[in-house]
């Protein structure tokens, strides 16, 4: 495993292990041993993966299991951006490494990637100040279906191989560190050039690859199930619901869109018409 040239000349570094409990716990504590960040952390399987929500992640060898420390990458208001400039540098990558764009692949909020409607990676953004007044740590978990595919989930699941069955891991994570490297620097100028609308070019970015933006849409929440139309993102990267409530922000959730697997299905078979 190793990261490609242009990553690791922007000063990323990689931490490359065959087996850990999470890559996630490693990065946070490489920082409290006090590293500098840019290291990205990967695992051929982990044995105590978690998604969001502390859910287990299934890890088996095979996939992409990678965390990436930053040190003080910005402000903490401004850290939840972090997951979407995240999530466009994993759209990219895969991308790249497949040659399928958007619709087929598609970025569903907050924090998945669906292929065909299908999830084929997930990520996890955890923040930690390291003193009362110390850095802030951001730790970026990513979970790319390269060779398996978890099964009995609440949301159907994919792999990368399925369309490229020679892909490895290791490709993916140079695709992705590379993508991470270009989105995050363009991210940083577009923050410090547009003070009034640090997210704006970021969310039209995310936005252009969403899935169902514009569609009824159901949100399980800790209070409950939504429903309502996904109407996109405010400044802050909160989805925006239309409902009978009129325009709700939600932070958090889980999002479902019950006709994307038809909608997609539909899309394709009207393309391959001449």
């Amino acid at each position: 495993m190793h990261l490609s040239p242009e990553t690791e000349a922007a000063g990323y570094r990689l931490l490359s292990l065959e087996a850990t409990g999470s890559t996630n716990d490693d990065a946070l504590q490489a920082a409290r041993a006090g590293d500098p960040g840019q290291l990205w952390i990967t695992a051929a399987e982990q044995l105590a993966g978690r998604g969001r929500h502390g859910r287990q992640w299934s890890s088996p060898p095979g996939n992409l299991y990678a965390s990436l420390l930053l040190i003080d990458p910005c402000e903490m208001p401004s850290a939840p951006q972090l997951g979407f400039v995240a999530g466009l540098a994993l759209h990219e990558a895969v991308e790249a490494v497949t040659g399928i764009g958007t619709p087929r692949l598609s970025l569903k909020w907050p924090n998945d990637l669906l292929l065909d409607g299908a999830k084929v990676s997930g990520l996890l953004l955890e923040g930690h100040r390291l003193q009362p007044n110390g850095p802030l740590a951001i730790v970026i978990g990513f979970g790319v279906n390269v060779a398996f595919a978890p099964t009995g989930t609440p949301y159907p699941a994919t792999t990368l191989q399925t369309l490229r069955p020679e892909l490895d891991r290791g490709e993916v994570l140079r695709a992705l560190s590379s993508a991470f490297a270009r989105t995050f620097s363009a991210w940083r100028t577009s923050s410090r050039m547009n003070a009034s609308d640090p997210f704006g070019a970021i969310r039209r970015l995310w936005l252009e690859r969403a899935a169902g933006v514009g569609r009824e849409v159901t949100l399980r929440l800790p209070s409950g199930e939504k429903k309502g139309t996904f109407e996109g993102l405010d400044r802050f990267g909160r989805l925006q619901l239309k409902s009978l409530d009129g325009l709700e922000l939600i932070d958090a959730g889980d999002l479902y869109f019950p006709n994307l697997l038809h909608d997609i299905a539909k899309h394709e078979a009207g393309s391959k018409r001449f």
